[in-house]
């Protein structure tokens, strides 16, 4: 049978959109915090921009060159942008009737006011009016339209306000106006008699925008934003200084171009026009928004507000290494590999690992790998230490993780400077494995520790993306590691290797076999079956094993956060693939790769999700869960996601996705993690107090 039919295959674009309509749910969802479902409803904004500046933009070129590349779908860029749009379309529409109709007027009644200009009262005018004149005009420059006046490149994602003129000898009858990116979003009133009031900085600019043109009417001021191509283009084997290279290129990204508009519903249609021409866009990259043009900017704002009582509950994280004056962290992971589940165990323990490590005197030599990580990270400023307390430290930093270049150049360069050897990977690759390996001198001997995890190295973000960690010191999973690690940043080829899944060497064919194992365990009638947790499921060889294992009757349960390209219920191809995607409080993306082998399951976590970029163009890690005690946490935490009843949604042959309908008891499965891990907390500190 042909399991590669394009029919048995969704669009992976169209896919992405279905997942963003699933954040876009989670803020139409009442049950979730107020406070919460506004920051749902800034990240759906988040994730077009994404969405716009890489994947639009990459199939415009694509129309542009006359290319007939399609994907496992079928779909070429014509054919498929027509359609993109009108989803789009629809997905902005419902969001902005969200904050219109519930968000905006249930925020008000919690004292939460976001005004309109001409509902603000005359006393907070007066106070606007002075403010502009003091800190909003000094920072604006008005930018004429005319031969001597070309239209400015205007950054990419920035707000503006085009100017509509008319007067006596005027060479041209508009201009623009950037609104500063240095000044905050959203602007407080000088007092509120109850609760939190504020207007947008770009309707104060709007309104005041006539105080820029002395002499001249302004007809009209209309504000818009532009998105921009923001793919990068670096031949790395060209490239002399590959961190020149892409400071360069960053440069240009800026201005890169436009690949959508975003005006205000009441725009008149010839200053949309005129858009058109300015940007060489078509009508079909206009967007009419019925509210605040960027939600984004509304994040910090969202952040800073002290409403607890508007937000999820807080909770501390467990502590999984309970440490005493006699004993330190490599002592816990002699005794034994520790799992680590984020953030309901803290990653606090990872960072203290390598402060450890960083200080111990045995400890000869670190290596680590850094994909992203935070503005202030301590993971970076302990590699500094060890490399300034003598150690021998290794970094294989990347500088291609997109959005993230210009911090890790900065990681980069003050990591070299103190003396840390820094290498960007393997030319061509983008190293996503996230690793960390310590060499310790131990009685004589040499020891290799290692912590090896599904998310990034990024302390900020553990505290709400889930991942899985593991600490352990094997000598046969350290000893490939630092096998890897040598091909990383020497001049070596991969080994064959017994751990560790390695892309883009072993991975995909590795992946495959184990699939077509289960196929064998079906066919003789012995226990099978697959349970996956990824972040995306594109990859065209990997979904067609799965359609050989379905058909051979190998049950397949796939928990997918993002894009899946499979589709289910198609009679003889996937009627034994169920697929379910679970958005919630914390960002699921943890890869968790299950195979049940007749009873004796292998495990494996690790950076790789399902898709070609990941099988064959990134350094990528799987690794093995080995211990009994381990393994049972593992299929125990599978079978929580599974058992979710309040978030969890289903996959439709549509590739739709609905609610999970049950009679089962209702079971969040984050909350549950949360008050597991509370309890783990609590018996802990009672140990201790009795102690």
């Amino acid at each position: 049978m042909d399991f590669s039919d394009k029919a048995y295959f969704i669009n992976r674009e169209l896919s992405w959109l279905e997942f963003n309509q699933r954040v876009l749910d989670q803020a139409i969802d009442e049950s979730n915090p107020l406070l919460e479902r506004l920051k749902f409803l800034c990240i759906v904004s988040s994730n077009l921009d994404e969405f716009f500046e890489v994947r639009v933009a990459g199939l415009k070129q694509q129309k542009q060159t006359h290319s007939s590349d399609a994907g496992p779908d079928g779909m070429i860029a014509t054919e498929a942008l027509p359609i993109i749009s009108a989803r789009v379309r629809k997905m902005v529409d419902d969001q902005y009737r969200c904050w219109r109709e519930q968000l905006q007027p249930q925020l008000e009644a919690q004292n939460l006011r976001f005004h309109t200009y001409p509902n603000v009262p005359k006393t907070e005018k007066a106070h606007f009016a002075n403010f502009f004149q003091k800190r909003i005009y000094p920072v604006l420059t008005p930018l004429a339209i005319d031969p001597a006046h070309p239209f400015p490149q205007l950054l990419n994602k920035s707000l503006n306000v085009i100017v509509e003129l008319e007067g006596e000898d005027l060479d041209t009858d508009i201009a623009v106006v950037q609104v500063p990116r240095i000044l905050p979003r959203v602007v407080p009133f000088s007092e509120s008699e109850e609760g939190d009031d504020h207007v947008f900085l770009g309707h104060i600019i709007q309104h005041h925008v006539e105080s820029l043109f002395h002499g001249v009417r302004v007809r009209g001021a209309h504000l818009f934003r532009v998105t921009r191509n923001s793919n990068l283009y670096i031949d790395e084997e060209e490239a002399h200084n590959l961190l020149n290279a892409i400071e360069a290129e960053l440069r240009k990204v800026n201005r890169g171009a436009a690949v959508r508009i975003e005006v205000e519903e009441d725009c008149p249609a010839h200053v949309v026009d005129r858009l058109l021409e300015i940007f060489n866009i078509e009508a079909e990259d206009v967007f009419r928004i019925n509210g605040p043009l960027n939600f984004v900017r509304l994040l910090p704002l969202v952040v800073q507000i002290d409403r607890p009582d508007l937000r999820y509950k807080r909770f501390s994280p467990n502590t999984v290494v309970s440490l005493d004056t006699e004993s330190d962290l490599f002592f816990h992971v002699r005794k034994g590999d520790i799992l680590l589940h984020h953030p309901y165990d803290s990653f606090q323990t990872v960072v203290d690992f390598l402060a450890l490590a960083a200080e111990d005197p045995n400890v000869l030599a670190i290596k680590q790998t850094l994909y992203r990580t935070s503005s202030d990270s301590p993971l970076v400023q302990s590699l500094i230490e060890a490399a300034r307390n003598g150690k021998q430290v290794t970094v294989v930093i990347e500088l291609k993780a997109r959005f993230d270049e210009a911090a890790n150049i900065k990681w980069a360069r003050l990591m070299h400077e103190a003396g840390v050897d820094v290498v960007y990977g393997v030319t061509g690759l983008k190293t996503h494995a996230k690793a960390m390996l310590i060499v310790r001198s131990e009685g004589g001997d040499i020891r290799r520790y290692a912590h090896m995890g599904t998310g990034n190295y990024h302390p900020s973000t553990a505290k709400f993306y889930t991942d899985l960690g593991l600490l352990t010191c094997r000598e046969e999973l350290t000893t490939e590691l630092a096998e890897a690690f040598n091909c990383m940043t020497g001049v070596a080829k991969f080994p064959k290797m017994n751990q560790l899944l390695t892309a883009p060497f072993n991975l995909f064919n590795e992946l495959v076999a184990l699939v077509d194992r289960e196929i064998e365990h079906a066919r003789a009638g012995r226990r099978c079956g697959i349970y996956a947790k990824v972040n995306a499921l594109v990859e065209e060889g990997v979904i067609e094993a799965l359609y050989r294992a379905s058909a051979a009757g190998v049950p397949i349960r796939l928990l997918v956060r993002g894009m899946c390209a499979l589709r289910v219920g198609v009679p003889g191809v996937s009627d034994n693939i169920e697929v379910r995607s679970i958005v919630g409080q914390f960002l699921e993306h943890s890869r968790v790769y299950r195979f049940e082998n007749d009873g004796d399951a292998s495990i494996y976590l690790g950076s790789a999700d399902l898709m070609p970029r990941n099988l064959f163009r990134r350094i990528e890690t799987l690794f093995p869960i080995v211990s009994p005690g381990m393994r049972e946490h593992v299929d125990e935490i599978l079978e929580w996601f599974w058992r979710d009843t309040r978030k969890a949604k289903v996959m439709q042959p549509d590739g739709t996705y609905q609610l999970r309908t049950t009679n089962d008891p209702p079971f969040d499965v984050q909350a549950e993690f949360i008050a597991e891990a509370q309890r783990q907390r609590k018996k802990k500190l009672a140990l201790r107090e009795n102690a």
